[in-house]
């Protein structure tokens, strides 16, 4: 079977795109699952692959109407600060819940942050695709394994490696800065300095969540030294 050079291109563009953007929901779903049972960690890791790209799915079907809508970069944005907060302190939660409450706790904070974060994803693998209903299904397919095997190693790496947690966070914090700049009602009101803005936003962004959730912790732990 030949393959058009610019169909070729493509596959390749949408590959690259998948390795890139398929990162942000690896961090989130190993984030969620680490602290869960090992015997339920896998079945964590598939359910949040899945609702990650049928959350991708979703949105290739509302992606004009979505982009346009004034708000939801910046409730994005805080969302995703409040979740990145809340996988660094949450993991001193009592252990008294069990592991199907536990593992759809994981699900559903998976499916908050995915939900913010796939419309980007959505928006690269359509520009690559550029219109072949084909080559976007491809896109989606290829990002499954990708966000599974890569959930995995980070996983990994934070069972080794604590700071992960940390970095992990901060990604996320990063990515909610950039949403908000990027908010169509917030780039209108900045103007021509929205684009030089990004990147001072998602830093601010990635240092507000490392600071309050190092905030939190400390309080936590000075409660219960003193308990």
């Amino acid at each position: 079977m030949d393959i058009a050079p610019q169909t070729l291109v493509s596959i390749l563009q949408i590959i690259w795109i998948d390795l890139l953007l398929s990162g942000d929901n690896a961090v989130v779903i190993a984030l969620a699952c680490r602290s869960l049972p090992p015997r339920t960690r896998r079945a964590g890791i598939v359910l949040g692959a899945s609702v990650a790209v049928l959350l991708r799915i979703l949105f290739a079907f509302v992606i004009s109407w979505l982009l346009e809508v004034p708000f939801l970069g910046l409730v994005g944005g805080a969302l995703l600060f409040w979740i990145a907060v809340k996988l660094v302190t949450g993991e001193d939660e009592e252990h008294a819940v069990s592991e199907s409450d536990t593992l759809w706790r994981a699900v559903r904070t998976i499916a908050i942050a995915d939900a913010v974060m796939s419309l980007d994803n959505v928006v690269a693998i359509a520009a690559a695709a550029d219109g072949d209903a084909k080559l976007f299904v491809f896109g989606l397919l290829v990002s499954i394994p990708l966000i599974v095997v890569g959930s995995t190693l980070i996983m990994t790496l934070i069972a080794r490696f604590p700071i992960f947690v940390w970095g992990g966070a901060a990604l996320l914090g990063w990515i909610g800065g950039e949403m908000i700049v990027g908010d169509p009602l917030v780039a209108a009101r900045l103007g021509d300095a929205a684009a030089s803005l990004a990147t001072p936003a998602a830093i601010a962004g990635a240092a507000l969540v490392v600071v309050v959730a190092a905030a939190l912790r400390a309080r936590r732990s000075a409660v219960h030294h003193h308990s």
